[in-house]
């Protein structure tokens, strides 16, 4: 990313544990350092339970870390209370994966997507059904759909109400948690579609939540790939297919089937299932699934290490190849 590219949030530092049984404690989230930048996404990518959906609630401040800092334009937010962070969610919105959990069965459209409007006081009741028509097309839905309730939109209009509820608060920053991951490929492709030309009208930032690493791959600027709460790996997404060095990264983009795939070359697969993030093992992570696995492995977790700019990785193999 270009040091001219305008920090927006950024985590420091951020851990997350939840208490379990027997006085042990999961850990979601372990020393999470990355940056969001004005404008850019932040496509977050990994297996499910890796901790990417607990770390984004983090910084819609849904949940607050454990540990470490987040700062909005300077200001730690997991400090805010009452008043103060009320006016601080204007700013950062979610989109969720199932928007029709995330809606009220017997409000309308009009409701919905008013709903944070009237509720910050930006407008009257009596200019709902203008503004609603505004945020629908927007995002390219006919305003007469605001007199329809939830239930009779398909997958991909409701979550295009979704997006016009997020934006409506004209916030800096979006997150997108597996937004597309219900929907039909025809449609998501339209919804990343929508969600990029929206990005590029409004200068929004966004948090891309993604297991898709080839969705990921396509529409994010700077990608950071997790495993079991650690980042192991941070790079240009546009880099994502030729300069990745963690192996496990290496393994997720060998795992991409599509119809421009090579075809003579065979569809790896990470064998067996990662360990219980109550009973981590000691050194790193990613060691009982890597083929390079090391002594040193076992018994020393790898810190992030930059490779050039914007690219980084915690894997020991990059204290070989730099002797």
């Amino acid at each position: 990313m270009s040091e001219k590219s305008e920090v927006i949030l950024e985590a420091k530092h951020v851990t997350k544990k939840f208490p379990a049984a027997d006085g042990r404690f999961l850990l979601a989230n372990n020393n999470v350092n990355l940056k969001m930048y004005k404008g850019k996404t932040l496509g977050l990518v990994g297996e499910s339970g890796c901790g990417k959906s607990t770390f984004m609630k983090l910084l819609v401040s849904l949940d607050t870390p454990t540990e470490g800092q987040i700062l909005y334009r300077g200001t730690d937010i997991t400090k805010l209370k009452g008043e103060k962070l009320r006016q601080h969610r204007k700013h950062i919105q979610m989109v969720f994966q199932d928007p029709a959990s995330s809606f009220h069965p017997k409000m309308k459209i009009r409701d919905i997507v008013c709903e944070p409007l009237l509720n910050f006081g930006n407008i009257r009741k009596s200019e709902k059904t203008e503004v609603c028509r505004k945020l629908l097309e927007m995002v390219e839905l006919p305003g007469e759909y605001m007199d329809r309730y939830p239930h009779s939109l398909s997958g991909g209009q409701r979550q295009r109400v979704a997006i016009a509820r997020a934006l409506a608060l004209e916030p800096e920053i979006i997150i997108l948690d597996e937004a597309t991951a219900a929907l039909d490929v025809s449609v998501q492709k339209t919804i990343i579609e929508l969600i990029t030309k929206l990005q590029r009208e409004k200068n929004i930032t966004i948090g891309f939540i993604c297991h898709d690493i080839a969705l990921v791959q396509s529409v994010a600027h700077q990608v950071a790939v997790m495993y079991l709460g650690n980042v192991v790996e941070e790079i240009p997404g546009h880099e994502l297919n030729t300069k990745a060095v963690h192996p496990y990264t290496k393994a997720l983009m060998g795992s991409i089937f599509d119809i421009h795939m090579d075809y003579s070359r065979p569809i790896e697969s990470i064998e067996s299932e990662p360990p219980s993030p109550l009973d981590l093992p000691k050194g790193c992570p990613f060691q009982e699934r890597c083929g390079y696995r090391m002594d040193v492995c076992k018994k020393e977790a790898p810190r992030m290490a930059e490779i050039a700019p914007g690219h980084s990785a915690a894997c020991h193999l990059l204290n070989l190849t730099a002797r």
